[in-house]
């Protein structure tokens, strides 16, 4: 059976807070399933996410644009 995952515990293994897990989880750019209300991840899916530069998409920041 396949390791899942909480999405606090997603939270701690990235390092980033839980309302960005769950944004990225609802926006479906983070692999996750809903199981009703709760959300659970698969661990080696998350780590190959991550190793697939996902992890960067969620670090970076959109430059602000002035427009003027």
């Amino acid at each position: 059976m396949r390791d899942l995952l909480t999405l606090g515990e997603v939270s701690s293994f990235l390092k980033v807070p839980k309302s960005t897990i769950y944004k990225l989880a609802r926006e479906r750019r983070l692999p996750g399933h809903k199981v009703g209300k709760h959300w659970r991840f698969v661990r080696e899916e998350i780590e190959s996410w991550v190793q697939g530069a996902g992890i960067e998409a969620v670090s970076q920041t959109p430059a602000s644009t002035n427009q003027s």
